[in-house]
């Protein structure tokens, strides 16, 4: 089985940071594409289906907390860019690096099967192939998670992955709006559609306060420079908080809810632009939603609205179609793994996950780090721990990054950026002292 390559699912950002360090370890390997194009979820409409990319959408990390390692972001870009350019940023390092005739396109995975030999058989459209191992790219903001609610709206009730443009999927000049949700994509969508030009009313549903921060303090991006990563993160937090409160005030100022906990205490909002309309009094916000009824939408506070559309900003699943039962353990959205790579179940090694976080600032190069501890396993230079070992780490690593969030599907793959890529450096040397062990 040694002699057999590695598959590779998905050639968006962390696909393709993945493709490169394989190639350059030297490790054989096939990747897989469903769509004709590399950039998965900031491919704006990629023919796939899979991108939740609207029109409008700017990227809320500034550009040098993005970038790769070893491809620098080109230096006349904005601070917080254009989706179309961190797509023409994905292109240009796929063709630097040689990358692009390596990607089998419109390929879709659509099983991975493991073998009694600990391999793995993947199917595609050109049949079943065997490996010594299974990485998966394929992201996890493709798979809507769509609330229900008790009765029937006469308009259409969408996800925020099906809006574009405020014409698209349909015209919604002139009508009056509701926006589920307060995460980055709900703030953005009800601060485009809030203009008195565009429609009728907008109206935020939220079940809860929370704190809305700015893309930038003093002039400059907020995350343009992070504490350093040896800084306990509880005080990190309480420093952050600070500076926040002190700048932006309180949110009830704005006439949102009063937050149940402190800023940082939740994934950020994050918006150059909502708490603006707010002031304007451009967004009004109801509570959460009881039932839908006919023309309207009854809250949970006995109110009503007359609501033309619906626009549920809610979120997405974590999604493994091509996976077989029990391969991949996802309850409320939460999968446990080492490091954020890999489950602990030794017959379940050979199957590794890139990407599968939620990162602060960003995901966009979070893999490139990943991938380094992949391939040192790959070569036969790392060695996982014991079973034990894993699960005590993934718990403690749990409570270390999402311990002091509040309980939610959206704060069950939080990571912070610097302190989880120092965490991985050290790894990789307990796993080589743990390999050298084994020898």
């Amino acid at each position: 089985m040694a002699h057999q390559p590695i598959a590779l699912i998905g050639a968006g950002c962390s696909g393709f940071t993945t493709a490169k360090r394989l190639r350059d370890a030297g490790i054989a390997f096939d990747w897989f594409e469903a769509s004709d194009r590399i950039g998965g979820n900031w491919a704006y409409q990629n023919p796939n289906g899979m991108s939740s990319a609207y029109q409008s959408l700017h990227i809320d990390t500034s550009k040098t907390r993005l970038q790769f390692e070893d491809f620098p972001v080109p230096d006349d870009w904005p601070d917080f860019p254009h989706h179309s350019l961190i797509a023409q940023y994905f292109n240009d390092y796929v063709d630097h690096f040689g990358l692009r005739g390596l990607v089998q396109f419109e390929t879709p995975v659509t099983a991975v099967c493991r073998r009694g030999d600990g391999g793995w058989d993947v199917t595609t459209r050109n049949g079943t192939s065997a490996y010594r191992a299974v990485v998966i790219a394929n992201g996890h903001h493709w798979a809507p998670n769509r609330p229900a609610w008790p009765g029937r709206l006469d308009g259409p009730v969408i996800h925020a992955h099906d809006y574009k443009t405020p014409f698209d999927p349909f015209d919604m000049r002139g009508l009056r709006v509701l926006v589920v949700g307060m995460g980055n994509s709900a703030v953005d969508i009800a601060s485009e559609l809030g203009q008195r030009s565009l429609t009728e009313r907008l109206m935020v549903s939220t079940r809860r306060g929370v704190w809305v921060l700015p893309k930038v303090l003093n002039g400059k991006p907020v995350d343009k420079t992070p504490l350093p990563a040896w800084m306990p993160p509880g005080l990190v937090r309480k420093l952050a908080a600070r500076t926040i409160i002190k700048a932006i005030g309180r949110m009830e100022d704005y006439g949102l809810p009063t937050p149940d906990h402190r800023p940082l205490e939740a994934h950020p909002t994050v918006s150059g632009e909502f708490l603006g309309r707010m002031s304007n009094g451009d967004i009004v916000i109801k509570p959460g939603i009881d039932r839908l009824d006919g023309a309207e939408v009854v809250f949970t506070d006995g109110s009503r609205e007359a609501v033309d559309v619906v626009i549920t900003a809610t979120g997405y699943n974590i999604a493994f179609p091509f996976l077989e039962a029990g391969d991949a353990a996802i309850t409320d959205n939460h999968i446990g793994l080492y490091k954020r790579m890999v489950q602990a179940d030794p017959a379940l090694h050979g199957l590794w996950f890139m990407g599968l976080a939620q990162s602060l600032p960003t995901l966009v190069n979070l893999a490139e780090q990943q991938s380094k501890l992949l391939v040192a396993w790959l070569k036969g230079d790392y060695a996982l721990p014991d079973v034990a070992e894993m699960l005590r780490s993934i718990s403690a690593d749990e409570r270390r990054y999402q311990g002091h969030y509040y309980a939610s599907r959206r704060h069950t793959m939080q990571v912070n950026f610097e302190p989880y890529v120092a965490d991985l450096a050290r790894e990789a040397i307990r796993g080589a002292r743990r390999q050298k062990q084994l020898a």
